[in-house]
């Protein structure tokens, strides 16, 4: 009975935004699929650029998490109020930091450029990017928030529906832009910019229609301006361990980047297809990962403890399989991959080596992603994600990577492989905090004032 309940729910979550992520990621294939049949700098360029919104979405991570983490137990408990004045609160701490991200981008893009690669062909591109990049950067942090509202109040559906037109009329006008058909003009790497921020206007105005005709949850402008102490205090308390992980985490993947821009053009050109493929392929682990941690919020939220605690458990043995199943895939698709790519043959012969090092990664970003964002988070156990990921970051991988490709000069893959392990090296220890049950929470019990 409880399992098909949790089968029945899981799916109901899972499907539509497995769904979403993969179209999501469809968005970056076509990018890289158009610009690298101009130029491999330019597709290098704006897999390096991109790495600023990146970075713009740790901040938002940190903010929806925290939304998605009171409201799915909000919802639990079937307090609608609470969620408006969380959606009002969380969009009101999302806007600021969206200013700062457009205000560095659109005037000092020349210099961002250069924090990750010192080849002059690949920054010029990505300074024209980000030039037209940088307005998109004002919209991203309101349309998460939205979503993750909609998403936690059985709205997920017409998020799905919205984010795949999005990206639809992103490939689109992709095309429009990038080649300049239809009478535009040919902007290469900046029509790609251009062609996502049209997308993300698309999904801003589309998501705002569907909610207020939707009903229920509403944006209430006098949650923006004040919001209840506890409310306040809890959030911030939970939340901010989040943020902390995200920009540890975060900036040391960054630096990942950094690193692999530094080893050539070809590493670049390589690393960038490995980068959307990985995506591209870890779409149904994020779905489970944000599904699970609804099923689970819901559950704590309602004070159904042991049924939350069955639910942790079904979610990381399909975090394991779908794991192996995902490695599984990058293996078997790794050889047509390598040969319709238009890169270099050095290029090639990195992608080809890099996608199979990809297969043992899978299975560990699978597992993490689940029970690091999916279980821990839906019970406020963010402490432990922040301390595991920043050990595991800056105490090995970057540390290493960077001796590895600047000290020692070890070939490529060998530095590519280093800076791959972080999943695998935190895995037995995620999991044995698992055991702890230290997550199974109810967080709206203090957020009365």
């Amino acid at each position: 009975m409880v399992k098909d309940a949790f089968r029945a729910k899981l799916i109901k979550l899972v499907i539509p935004l497995t769904v979403q992520f993969f179209l999501l990621c469809l968005v970056p294939v076509s990018d890289a699929v158009m610009l690298v049949s101009l130029d491999q700098d330019a597709m290098s360029a704006v897999s390096l650029a991109a790495q600023v919104a990146f970075v713009l979405q740790l901040f938002n991570f940190a903010i929806t998490s925290g939304t998605s983490m009171f409201a799915a137990q909000f919802w639990g408990k079937g307090d609608k109020d609470s969620i408006e004045e969380l959606y009002a609160f969380c969009i009101r701490l999302s806007l600021p930091i969206s200013v700062v991200f457009f205000l560095v981008t659109f005037f000092a893009p020349s210099w961002v450029m250069r924090l990750f690669t010192s080849e002059s062909a690949i920054i010029e591109y990505g300074v024209g990017y980000l030039k037209v990049a940088a307005f998109s950067y004002l919209m991203i942090g309101t349309i998460l928030v939205i979503e993750t509202v909609m998403k936690n109040t059985e709205l997920v559906k017409p998020v799905t529906v919205i984010s795949s037109a999005t990206v639809f009329v992103n490939i689109g006008l992709n095309a429009v832009f990038i080649y300049g058909l239809l009478g535009a003009p040919k902007m290469g790497p900046a029509g790609a910019a251009l062609a996502t921020m049209i997308s993300y206007a698309v999904s801003l105005v589309g998501s705002v229609i569907v909610q207020r005709r939707a009903g229920g949850i509403r944006f209430r402008m006098k949650y923006f301006f004040h919001v209840s102490e506890g409310l306040r205090r809890e959030y911030i308390k939970y939340t901010s361990p989040v943020l902390a992980n995200q920009l540890s985490w975060g900036i040391g993947f960054t630096m990942i980047s950094v690193i692999m821009g530094h080893l050539g053009s070809d590493a670049v050109a390589a690393n960038s297809i490995v980068a959307v493929v990985k995506d591209l392929i870890s779409c149904f682990c994020f779905a489970l990962s944000s599904g699970g941690a609804i099923l689970v919020g819901n559950e704590l939220g309602a004070g159904e403890t042991e049924l939350a605690k069955k639910y942790g458990s079904r979610l990381c043995k399909l975090g394991l399989y779908s794991g192996i199943i995902a490695g599984v895939i990058i293996a078997a698709s790794s050889p047509v991959l390598v040969r319709v790519v238009s890169i270099t043959p050095a290029a090639k012969h990195y992608l080809q080596i890099m996608l199979l090092m990809c297969i043992y990664y899978m299975v560990g970003r699978s597992m993490n992603s689940v029970v690091i964002s999916g279980i821990f988070c839906a019970g406020g156990d963010t402490r432990f994600g922040f301390i595991c990921d920043t050990v595991t970051m800056w105490a090995f991988i970057v540390p290493v990577g960077a001796l590895a490709a600047f000290v020692f000069k070890l070939p490529v893959l060998w530095v590519f492989f280093i800076l791959n392990l972080d999943e695998i090296v935190k895995l037995p220890v995620v999991y044995k905090h698992y055991k702890k049950y230290l997550w199974l929470k109810d967080l709206t019990a203090e957020t009365s004032d």
